[in-house]
């Protein structure tokens, strides 16, 4: 199922907005972003001063679909980690739960190692939060299957009322 079946409520947000703002404190990063596989920002905590964020979301998201598709021509299924190391900044880039992308940027005032120790344990916290929406969602959905009153209709009865 992907991000886009899902709806995130208010109390959604406000827990990722804390996990994001805990890993920001713990890593000393400079911005973390959560973001769907498609690009669409979920939350962010951090300083956006000069940053674009939905240039940034698109092209995180583009980066980890080339490496996904690099990944299957080498034979493995993902590369769930990337990190891209700069003269002055650094950006560390995780899959979570097959459904998000958290993306950390920091600088030397932190390292790789702390960045993804952190990075570990928010994933574990998110991945919860992305399963409760995931059953909620899917709660809701088996619930209204039946009561549209176009579940009745069929391929053939929309045939016939074109023929």
């Amino acid at each position: 199922m992907s991000m886009s079946d899902f709806v995130i409520l208010e109390g959604d947000y406000s827990s990722f907005t804390k996990i994001l703002e805990k890993l920001g404190r713990d890593s000393n990063a400079k911005l973390v972003f959560l973001l769907d596989k498609n690009g669409q920002q979920i939350a962010s905590t951090g300083d956006l001063d000069g940053i674009d964020p939905t240039s940034l979301a698109s092209l995180t998201a583009g980066n980890v679909a080339a490496t996904e598709g690099l990944a299957q021509l080498v034979g493995e299924q993902e590369f769930s980690i990337l990190f891209h190391e700069g003269q002055n900044e650094n950006l560390h880039i995780n899959v979570v739960g097959g459904r998000a992308i958290l993306l950390v940027q920091f600088d030397e005032r932190s390292s790789l190692g702390l960045v993804r120790l952190r990075v570990k344990k928010a994933s574990v916290d998110l991945s919860a939060v992305l399963e409760d929406i995931e059953a909620r969602s899917e709660a809701q959905r088996a619930a209204t299957v039946g009561s549209s009153p176009f579940s009745e209709i069929t391929d053939d009865d929309i045939d016939a009322l074109f023929s």
